[in-house]
């Protein structure tokens, strides 16, 4: 749950806070207005009951009525206004925080990402900072809360200091009580936050998997343990609400006690003469109220714990740094004709493991080049230094001589394209997919794009063409069709270098053969590197280059290669031919 107060965590909270404080201090204005005149009201009660009992007294008594007339509707407009504005500051606060660790995301390293489970950072930018709209109800209310406490113990020692103090005498017993209630409470309530996070994971899992589930027939063994989650959730909430139930009567027991008390001695002291009828009643209606501040103090401890815990969970990403970032001048790169140069090129993703060693390659302007090599040789790896998702550990990346660690960033991509081996669609338009990162171009340069890469006949046929809303991922669609708008949305802005991972892998051979034919006009001119597992990729490109555990090996003409008779022509007897991979010793 955290600690109960974080000097770091509330210092930069506050200052979210600034722009918003003139809400901030009127929502605490109208909180003290409503809270005083809460203390106010037995006070006048008591005030008119005793001018009633005398002679003439009739004035004073109705003054006292239209007093506590004019209190009650002081009151309902102060805590409209108090939850209104604390409302509208909150709310702004946590927009801000939603949008800054939104945009905060989109820069981090990739590196970051894989480190942090994808769940895990959602919960960051959803539960907990709504969670942190709990951080500034606490600082209101608790003050309101503090100011009814010290506002009703005042008033009772004012008016009877004997009686007031044997009021008061109840409260280390119920604050006993409840520093009880509230240590169990803590594990209750983690309990069931821990029992939603596990029924949550298992159903996140099952719903991604849910074809897999269903083709091995995982469907009943499934539910039994989603079954057993999902009663541990109900028994750690049975549990907690148990607990929950059993605070309010223990308070409305120490709240009788506190009055019988009132009742017994003050209205003893009353008959004495030593205290006024109007002074009684005052006094027991401030010990009906006297536990409520006590009991919302307990309950707004845990909620600032769980604020803080929030605000360290929130910060902790807002203080991750981006590892790759654009020096501080870095120019921007100029129209490119499209060269690219590896020069001992080495990456580790973690410290002390290398995944590529030493790369020397050097691609022409205009040139297509296919990477060739069995999972894990290190041809995503090398794609992804190229988009400069990272940063060579050793050497450099040259494009027309620029070193890309130099130059903008977004200048660098803005000339390149990038097709993933998975199309990843978008739940938008069609039209919007494919103009996804230039919301500036045309419909006609869409339509345009679409027609390149044979997209544009399946796309009109569509329910409402280029305006069809496609599903998650684009799941409505066929894998060919969605690789097709991801080739579409890849050459809509004329890219210099286009960098295809597997392409066409998962389409069949008529789609295939339709990419490649849009891909061998729209090439012309174009620096290609293709991660290629299709013979059609392999023939089609001017360079093989051979890669095995992030070493170059091979390198050459799809001929040379073969001719040499070494691991290129193995794989594509493998791959490529379906032929078996000959033993060493034949």
């Amino acid at each position: 749950l955290g600690k109960v107060y974080d000097h770091r965590v509330v210092v930069r909270l506050l200052r979210y806070l600034g722009p918003y404080k003139r809400l901030v201090a009127l929502s605490i204005l109208t909180m003290l207005v409503y809270s005083a005149a809460g203390v106010a009201t037995p006070w006048v009660v008591h005030l008119g009951i005793d001018a009633r009992l005398r002679p003439k007294g009739w004035f004073v008594a109705v003054g006292a009525g239209l007093a506590l007339a004019l209190l009650a509707v002081l009151q309902a407009l102060a805590n409209y206004a108090h939850l209104n504005l604390l409302a509208r500051a909150s709310q702004r606060v946590l927009y801000t925080l939603r949008t800054q660790m939104f945009a905060h995301l989109q820069r981090l390293s990739l590196a970051f990402i894989h480190r942090h489970e994808t769940g895990r950072l959602m919960s960051r930018v959803q539960n907990d900072v709504t969670e942190l709209q709990e951080f500034l109800s606490v600082l209101v209310l608790g003050l309101g809360d503090l100011v009814s406490l010290l506002g009703i113990t005042g008033a009772m020692l004012a008016m009877e200091w004997r009686l007031g103090l044997l009021v008061l005498m109840s409260a280390p017993l119920a604050g006993l009580v409840l520093w009880a209630w509230q240590g169990r409470a803590q594990r209750a309530f983690l309990r069931v936050r821990r029992a939603l996070a596990f029924v949550n994971a298992n159903l996140q899992e099952n719903i991604a998997g849910v074809r897999v589930v269903q083709a091995l027939r995982r469907e009943r063994a499934n539910m039994e343990h989603f079954d057993r989650l999902n009663a541990e959730h109900l028994d750690a909430n049975l549990h907690a609400s148990r607990l929950a139930a059993a605070l309010l009567p223990v308070v409305e027991g120490l709240t009788g006690l506190s009055t019988a008390l009132v009742v017994g001695i003050g209205g003893w002291m009353t008959l004495r003469g030593e205290l006024s009828v109007g002074a009684l009643v005052a006094f027991v209606l401030y010990s009906q109220r006297f536990f409520d501040p006590i009991r919302n103090l307990t309950m707004q401890y845990t909620q600032l714990q769980r604020a803080m815990a929030s605000g360290y969970r929130i910060f902790e990403v807002l203080d991750a740094q981006p590892e790759v970032v654009d020096p501080p001048d870095a120019p921007a790169l100029p129209p490119l004709r499209g060269e690219v140069h590896l020069e001992g090129v080495r990456f580790a993703y973690q410290p002390g493991v290398e995944v590529l060693h030493g790369i020397d390659l050097h691609i022409r302007p205009g040139e297509v080049v296919a990477l060739v090599g069995s999972t894990g040789a290190g041809k995503s790896t090398l794609v992804s230094l190229l988009l400069r998702l990272y940063d060579p550990t050793q050497g450099r990346i040259l494009v027309d001589g620029y070193d890309i660690r130099r130059v903008r960033r977004d200048s660098l991509l803005s000339q390149m394209a990038f097709v993933p081996q998975e199309p990843f669609l978008f739940s938008a338009s069609v039209r919007e997919n494919i103009r996804y990162h230039r919301t500036y171009l045309t419909d006609a340069q869409v339509e345009e794009a679409a027609r390149a890469v044979g997209a544009h006949d399946f796309i009109l046929s569509l329910p409402r063409g280029y305006d069809t809303v496609l599903q998650e991922r684009g799941q409505d669609l066929s894998v060919g069709q969605r690789q097709l708008i991801a080739l579409a949305r890849a050459l809509v802005g004329d890219p210099r270098i286009l960098i295809l991972d597997e392409a066409t892998a998962s389409v069949d051979s008529a789609t295939e053969a339709r990419i490649q034919q849009a891909l061998e006009r729209l090439l012309q001119g174009r620096t290609a590197i293709v991660i290629a597992h299709r013979l059609s990729t392999v023939r089609r490109a001017h360079r093989i280059v051979v890669l095995e555990s992030g070493r170059i090996v091979e390198e050459g003409t799809l001929e040379a290669l073969l001719a040499r008779g070494g691991l290129f022509a193995r794989l594509y007897r493998s791959y490529f031919l379906g032929e078996a991979v000959p033993s060493p010793a034949g």
